[in-house]
């Protein structure tokens, strides 16, 4: 199979023209990359021109880019590559047709994480656009992050059904999963390893080709299509695992009175020969598409596997126990601010709650899987009443988002900060108490964005993260 495949893809030539389905965090930035090579010739990217997102195709092709918040040299790369005339958005997917490799960027959420359900909705879609229009010798990559075992199973099927080809042998098919990270992309892409699976040699070796030269600092890791798929279930699903040790620490530090930053400074200054450690902060909840679901698509793979596993008996998996602590800490937030009232005798029903940062991470506009909604939505159960400041994130369903924190802050019970955005950094008692009118304002920071100390000093009751030495300080 690998031999027939091989001779057409050597008939074919370099590969010139490369297509990207998904103009998104990961598709707009590797379009861009791609198009600046002087190895590829043009560069399509493809959106589809729905009322939600079509207005992306004339912002691109004017060299501008629908991503907000900062994300460095990324505007000035389109402007660039788009002026050049190496890189055009277009809804028209039968352009597939004129392309030597086509990547797919599409998300892949799960619709019950339970019952390890994804929905695949929209990646079966963009792989049948491709299949429908797939060339012999063309190249097919999905960088979407996926239950192992889907490249070879599902993708294969679908653009095997589609075009009539046959993977392996009249096209190159691969998995070689994006690993960037919002207000980072391009710089992740150029400098991070880059994990490449074929479904067999030749298709390994075609994706090595094409991703090769936009690679500055990262070298190629190839593997297996399965193994690659592994590889980017477990990179995220240990970073869970991590962030959930941390915050797990953290509620045991409130309960013992102490500061989980001067830990976290302990543990972390040991170094030397076999230590090997990752610790990272603590914080009011993880958000995001991809750490918020990775593991459910690892236990999934798991469960599609051809052995049987060798686990402890009725034990739970430790991985979707860190989700759960993870997804705890939008709670353990609301409860926070709950604890904090009590201290002034008032009730969350009815307080006013301004919340700062409605995106998972901080100076980006990425709201996908806020931490900021659970707690928004038990809060309002409770009956708070929520005004939501971002300075970057524009909208989201259903939630109001101000741009002015002073209109947000007017007259609030509680001060919340969700998100580190360097704006907040500056926030000083004068400013908000001038705001609130009150001398005993709550603030409850999910961030460690403020120093405890000076905010109670001025009359606030202070809640953070871990941050049991203040918690129960005296009021002022």
């Amino acid at each position: 199979m690998t031999e027939k495949l091989t001779n057409i893809i050597k008939e074919k030539g370099p590969i010139k023209k490369i297509g990207v389905i998904g103009m998104g965090y990961v598709g707009i930035p590797a379009a861009a990359l791609f198009a600046d090579s002087e190895e590829f010739d043009l560069v399509l990217g493809f959106q589809r021109d729905s009322p939600s997102s079509g207005y992306k195709i004339e912002m691109i092709n004017r060299g501008e880019s629908p991503l907000k918040g900062e994300e460095p040299g990324l505007e000035e790369l389109l402007k660039r590559v788009v002026d050049a005339g190496k890189f055009q958005c277009t809804p028209d997917f039968s352009r597939i047709a004129e392309l030597d490799a086509v990547t797919l960027a599409i998300q892949t959420p799960f619709a019950d994480p339970k019952a390890l359900e994804p929905d695949f909705g929209a990646l079966k879609e963009g792989i049948r656009n491709v299949g429908r229009y797939l060339q012999p010798g063309m190249l097919v990559v999905l960088e979407s992050t996926i239950t192992p075992g889907t490249t070879e199973t599902m993708a294969k099927e679908i653009l095997e059904e589609e075009s009539g080809l046959i993977a392996g042998e009249d096209f190159a098919l691969s998995h070689a999963p994006e690993r960037v990270m919002v207000g980072r992309l391009l710089r992740n892409i150029q400098e991070h390893d880059r994990i490449v699976g074929g479904i067999d040699e030749a298709s390994t070796d075609r994706a090595v080709e094409l991703y090769s030269p936009v690679l500055t600092k990262g070298k190629i890791i190839p593997m297996s299509a399965t193994a690659a798929e592994v590889t980017k279930t477990t990179e995220n699903t240990l970073r869970d695992l991590q962030i959930a040790a941390m915050n797990q620490l953290a509620l045991y530090c409130e309960a013992m009175g102490i500061n989980v930053y001067d830990v976290r400074t302990g543990v972390d200054s040991l170094k030397g020969e076999g230590i090997t450690r990752a610790v990272l902060w603590p914080g009011a909840g993880v958000g995001g598409h991809c750490l918020t679901k990775d593991t459910y698509h690892l236990e999934r793979g798991v469960t599609m596997g051809s052995d049987v596993l060798d686990y402890p008996e009725d034990a739970e998996s430790i991985y979707v126990l860190a989700r759960r602590v993870n997804d705890f800490m939008p709670v353990h937030m609301f409860n926070l601010t709950v604890a904090a009232l009590k201290r002034l005798n008032k009730d969350i029903k009815g307080a006013k709650v301004a919340m700062l940062g409605w995106a998972f991470i901080n100076d980006s506009d990425d709201a996908r899987n806020p931490p900021s909604e659970p707690y928004r939505d038990i809060a309002i159960e409770a009956g708070a009443e929520i005004l939501v400041h971002d300075p970057h994130v524009l909208e989201y369903p259903g939630v109001e988002i101000h741009k002015n924190i002073e209109d947000v802050v007017s007259g609030a019970d509680v001060v919340l900060i969700f998100t580190g955005h360097k704006e907040y950094f500056s926030l000083t008692p004068d400013a908000i108490q001038s705001l609130t009118g009150k001398q005993n304002t709550v603030i409850v920071d999910g961030r460690n964005v403020i120093d405890p100390d000076t905010f109670i000093d001025a009359g606030f009751v202070y809640k953070g993260i871990g941050r049991g030495d203040k918690n129960n300080h005296s009021l002022n």
